[in-house]
C-alpha cells in the first residue's frame, strides 16, 4: 500500500520564493529524517505564502501507514513555526 500526507502551509513572512525556500526546506529534511519518509514540495511553488508539502511511505499495513502519517501530521502542527498549517490530508493508495 501507498500513503501520502498533503500538508498545505501559509508562510505570512515570506516576500519571495528565496525566503520561501529558506523556511520549507529545513521542514523538508527535518520530516525525512525524523520520521524516513519521502517528502517534497509538490504544489504551490510559483506562491511566495503557501506550499504544498506531501509525505509519502509504502507498507504492506494500513494501520501503520495511518498511524505514521497521523503522527507525521501532529508534529508538523505542534512544532513547526515559521507559518500556519490551512489543511492535512491524508489518503490511502
Amino acid at each position: 500500500m501507498l500513503a501520502t500526507l498533503t500538508i498545505h502551509l501559509h508562510l505570512p513572512a515570506c516576500a519571495s520564493l528565496k525566503e520561501k525556500r529558506g523556511q520549507i526546506k529545513p521542514l523538508i529534511s527535518r520530516l525525512h529524517r525524523e520520521f524516513n519518509v519521502s517528502v517534497a514540495e509538490m504544489g504551490l511553488q510559483d506562491k511566495w505564502a503557501e506550499s504544498l508539502i506531501v509525505c509519502a511511505m509504502v507498507n504492506s499495513d494500513n494501520v501503520i501507514l495511518q498511524q505514521s502519517l497521523q503522527a507525521i501530521a501532529k508534529w508538523v502542527e505542534g512544532n513547526w513555526r515559521d507559518g500556519d498549517v490551512i489543511d492535512l490530508k491524508i489518503e490511502l493508495f
